[in-house]
């Protein structure tokens, strides 16, 4: 798309952007030893948090091979998988920077000041800056955007920044449609945002010259000695040769290569888990900017696009790839001056051809293509991209056609085993689609399919159960909910759980009668602290109208084995209000 300003497609103001980048290579290149710069404006409707930069190897990777760790769930309890339960990974070194950030800093209190004041919160950074900007859009989000508390949604503004998260931890905001509120710069030949995808054993010694290249007070600064232009080669090549493994691989599941060979290598070779999250905007270097914010295609660009034949890779690239590093502030004035911009949304109908075509629309995105030096196979590569994006819609549409969840919502509707079947194979189809990531990010966010997950779980899950214990529970077996419960259960409570904003397991009604069958098989005197939890929870589900009276006949198998309950305990007990003693 062409004729956008970067201020329409981001919902910053360019001068938001502009002023963003000035402080962000301010903090790093001018207060290195702080944690982070906030100029007070009086009258201002914005507040900017610019985070410094560091260039130490341990703020980086805290361990070998790529120094990941999985988040802290506590204050990050939305990245995460949902239905799979599966937390997302980030880069310890970064996390742990912010962790004490928060700690030892004034930040969490002059944000705090800046949402009662009801300013629009930006947090930007440049380089190792970047990741903290990132991490404290994510924790402003959960702390107060989330929970209503604060409505007006922060954004993080990065300019050359490393790679954060996983998969999973971009997958997760952009189910949380979190994702347009992270704008990221990249200049096509800036090695850093590349440098993630290598291990540290690749990289610690390209840390150091980056230090000495970007550090006014090095002998080597602004320029690559003579000396250490072999170190200089060997760090780009050596991130450059694992982007291609990550983008090789990436490009194989895209087009869905099935490749034992791929099984194979990828088995014994460890890749970088980082991904791409958020919005893109990829500075050329002549004053065009295109912007992408597909997390797969990103991740593809950030390889293709720095591709030279070897007789190119000489000394002056060389210093190109570290002073491309340095150069955001001038290079981000003349793009938004020039207001240039290619906005790629429809990724399969990008040209393959570097030639220009005669419509114009096609014209201008491949000239911005060459711009970036995208080869036909690297096109092919978007375009596969853009196919799996398309099919997951496909995918989201076509399960849509399965009405029956919405035709059939009282209980007698599902009592025949035949319709039981046929549903939960479609639930079924749905779990594996989720797990092997073939649905859109946001689909187990969609209020429509929680809450026919819910439906089904309450009407069909207790039929479930019944059959478990009456017909197939026996000695090697086990209880239901270690070794029978199956995903699309498990899956659609997780869904309804952090809809509600509530802890994992606190929304479990539809298994109330798998409980039931387990806890009348033990003695009182060894469950008697799990039986006065599901007495409080029953009592709160019949009230609520989530579970039915029924339950409370006098020959429900619950009714019976409550009965058998000592005396003692029934007295006290916040059912006997419906049953009695």
């Amino acid at each position: 798309m062409m004729g956008e300003r970067v201020g329409d497609i981001t919902g910053l103001r360019e001068e938001l952007i502009l002023k963003s980048c000035k402080l962000a290579i301010k903090a790093h290149e001018k207060f290195p030893g702080k944690l982070y710069i906030y100029e007070k404006n009086r009258g201002s409707t914005e507040a900017v948090f610019a985070f410094a930069g560091s260039w130490l190897v341990d703020h980086w990777y805290s361990r070998k091979p790529f120094g990941e760790t999985k988040v802290d769930a506590s204050k990050f309890p939305s990245l995460r998988s949902i239905g799979r339960d599966e937390i997302a990974l980030v880069n310890e070194a970064f996390s742990t920077r912010f962790e004490q950030l928060l700690i030892k800093s004034t930040l969490a209190s002059e944000v705090e000041k800046a949402v009662s004041d009801r300013k629009q919160v930006v947090f930007t950074g440049h380089s190792s800056g970047g990741p903290m900007a990132i991490l404290a859009a994510i924790w402003f989000l959960e702390k107060y955007v989330r929970p209503n508390i604060y409505q007006m949604h922060p954004y993080s503004v990065t300019f050359g920044s490393p790679l954060v998260g996983n998969r999973i931890f971009s997958h997760a905001l952009r189910r949380e449609n979190w994702g347009r509120y992270f704008i990221n710069f990249v200049m096509r030949q800036d090695i850093v945002p590349r440098i993630m995808l290598a291990p540290i054993s690749s990289t610690e010694e390209g840390l150091k010259l980056m230090h000495d290249f970007t550090s006014p007070k090095s002998q080597s600064f602004q320029h690559v000695p003579i000396g250490n232009s072999a170190a200089a080669s060997a760090f780009f090549l050596s991130v450059m040769r694992n982007a291609s493994s990550v983008a090789s691989h990436a490009a194989c599941n895209l087009m869905g290569c099935t490749n034992l060979l791929l099984e194979t290598v990828s088995s014994f070779i460890e890749l970088s888990p980082y991904r791409p999250l958020g919005t893109y905007i990829f500075c050329t270097g002549n004053g065009k900017l295109v912007v992408l914010d597909n997390p797969d295609a990103v991740l593809l660009l950030l390889f293709y696009c720095l591709q030279l034949s070897p007789e190119e890779q000489n000394a002056e690239f060389l210093h190109g790839i570290f002073r491309a590093h340095l150069v955001y502030e001038s290079e981000l004035q003349e793009s938004l001056n020039m207001q240039n911009v290619i906005y790629i949304e429809n990724l399969i109908d990008i040209p393959l051809s570097s030639d220009a075509g005669t419509n114009y629309a096609a014209a201008t995105v491949n000239s911005a293509l060459n711009d970036l030096g995208l080869s036909m196979k690297a096109r092919l590569c978007l375009r596969a991209a853009g196919e799996l994006e398309k099919q997951k819609l496909e995918n989201q549409r076509r399960i849509g056609y399965y009405d029956a969840f919405r035709n059939q919502r009282d209980a007698n509707d599902f009592n025949a085993n035949v319709k039981r079947l046929e549903l939960a194979g479609i639930w079924d189809e749905i779990m594996e689609m989720i797990k092997r990531y073939e649905l859109p990010d946001g689909f187990e966010c969609r209020k429509e399919w929680i809450e026919l997950g819910t439906i089904f779980g309450r009407l069909v899950e207790p039929l479930n159960i019944a059959n478990y214990y009456g017909h197939l529970k026996n000695e090697d077996t086990g209880p239901y909910m270690v070794k029978a419960r199956p995903k699309r259960y498990r899956y659609t409570q997780r869904w309804r759980e952090h809809a509600a904003m509530r802890h994992i397991g606190s929304s479990s009604e539809t298994t109330f009668w798998a409980e039931v069958e387990e806890l009348r098989t033990k003695p009182y005197s060894e469950v008697k602290d799990k039986v006065l939890r599901l007495e409080e929870q029953t009592f709160a589900w019949i009230r609520d109208g989530i579970l039915g009276k029924d339950v409370l006949l006098d020959e429900s198998t619950f009714t019976k084995w409550w009965r058998a309950l000592p005396v003692r305990h029934k007295s006290g007990s916040c059912i006997a209000s419906y049953l009695g003693n």
